[in-house]
């Protein structure tokens, strides 16, 4: 343990009544990142933790140690092992698995690795944005069912790029509707990458388009039609601005411009970029393809103790239903609206959760969305989406604790935002412990970040 508060009388009390467990790494040949070996307070300071109320460090220790005092947290029964922001990269979530203490690996391959003791009693969340940037989404899908498949209690949480793809391959080919028929080529370049993947596994040899229709057709079935520029706008009025509309109908002109570009320049063309969005659909939507799992188990929330597990965030609107309603019927309305009223779902504020960043011109959070959070027993928000630098942070909301978690574990993240060795991915868990405590474990911070009540 490397920190000096810790030689404090209150935390010698604490260690000793209530001794620090930190996870054993096992199986770390397997892997190639570096973990953090010892603990150390949560770190203060801009890059650790920050509050929009009080800038100083020593304000913020003394709000966050008050918020403690003032309303005591109940924490999970079992450990929760919060993973978020994987984007296609399955080397960084088995890297992160390990520095969970949650598995052990025993082999090189994806599927030589088994539960601990540790494994078996905990939660793993998966905290969001599993798709895009890639290397591999479906690999990374695949070890994610290996983990459930081995017993493991996995919990699924919806992150934008999950929401984005699915309603953009959902709308392929299905009955044209004017608030949806926009979603596939809305995903633009983005998809690229994807239905790349499954051209190179899926669509090999010379009868891989033999029943796929001729470009113009395939742009038909790919594109939102013509009288959609005119129409959408009345059909949206009541969930969109006039600035937002024209804001939509300007991007989805321009996407289409640049969509066979983008194509040409992957190696496909028109033909394969449908062939690949139907096998996608096969594979994702019909429920014999591989993954039909993956939307089937996705929520939008999770809640154990004190802690609310979401993707991005909570504004004022989604607290009043939490308050009024409780959060089983905010995953209830996430999955109706999800497969039956998709623009009303995108557009509208369930969907906030899964895409604020707190800014401005996003759906406000206040202290009265906070004091409903609270009556109903949530006095920290964890949540991933904002990617970080060095490891987690906490950041303290009109008086909400939130653990921001997102801590840029994928390659292509990495490497565009030059962090770490750019060439490799990273690994980071972030672990809710029984025991009262909270650890941020990132390969970008050199000690595991610890967080703890004061009594």
């Amino acid at each position: 343990m490397e920190n000096q508060k810790c030689t404090q009388p209150i935390y010698r009390l604490i260690m000793i009544f209530n001794p620090l467990k930190l996870p054993s790494y096992k199986g770390l040949k397997w892997i190639t990142t570096d973990l953090p070996r010892k603990a150390q307070n949560w770190p203060l300071g801009k890059v650790h933790s920050s509050a929009k109320d009080q800038s100083s460090p020593a304000g913020l220790a003394e709000q966050l140690q008050q918020s403690l005092l003032d309303h005591p947290w109940v924490w999970p029964k079992t450990p929760v092992l919060f993973f978020s922001d994987l984007h296609a990269d399955a080397d960084a979530f088995i890297a992160s698995l390990v520095a969970s203490g949650g598995i052990k690996k025993t082999g090189p391959f994806d599927q030589q690795f088994k539960l601990t003791h540790t494994g078996r009693k905990a939660r793993f969340v998966i905290g969001g944005d599993c798709f895009d940037k890639g290397p591999s989404n479906l690999r990374l899908l695949r070890c994610l069912r290996l983990l459930i498949d081995s017993g493991a209690k996995v919990h699924i949480l919806a992150g934008n790029h999950d929401i984005r793809v699915k309603l953009g391959i959902h709308a392929v080919n299905l009955n044209k509707d004017l608030k949806s028929e926009h979603f596939f080529i809305r995903m633009g370049a983005k998809a690229i990458p994807f239905l790349k993947e499954i051209q190179q596994e899926y669509l090999q040899g010379k009868h891989a388009l033999k029943h796929i229709p001729d470009e113009q057709e395939c742009r038909k079935r790919l594109y939102p039609s013509e009288s959609w520029f005119k129409t959408f706008p009345e059909a949206a009025k009541n969930l969109l601005s006039d600035k937002i509309i024209n804001k939509e109908t300007k991007r989805l002109r321009e996407k289409i411009n640049e969509f066979e570009h983008d194509l040409q320049k992957a190696g496909m063309d028109i033909r394969i970029a449908y062939a690949a969005a139907i096998k996608w659909q096969e594979l994702f939507l019909d429920k014999d393809g591989e993954f039909y799992w993956y939307f089937k188990k996705m929520r939008l929330v999770l809640h154990k103790g004190s802690f609310l597990y979401v993707h991005a965030g909570i504004d004022d609107s989604i607290a009043h239903m939490i308050h009024k309603k409780g959060v089983n019927y905010l995953n209830q309305q996430f999955k109706k609206h999800l497969h039956d009223e998709i623009f009303d779902f995108y557009y509208g504020p369930l969907a906030n959760t899964i895409r604020t960043k707190y800014r401005d011109v996003d759906m406000p959070m206040t202290r009265q969305g906070n004091k409903m959070l609270r009556e109903k027993g949530i006095y920290a928000i964890v949540h991933g989406h904002k990617n970080l630098r060095y490891g987690q942070r906490i950041m303290l909301r009109k008086g909400m604790v939130n653990f921001e978690c997102d801590a840029s574990v994928d390659r292509h993240t990495r490497k565009k935002e030059k962090i770490g060795t750019l060439s490799g991915h990273g690994a980071a868990v972030t672990i809710f412990q029984p025991q009262g405590r909270v650890l941020g474990i990132s390969t970008d911070y050199p000690y595991i970040k610890l967080f703890q009540s004061p009594v």
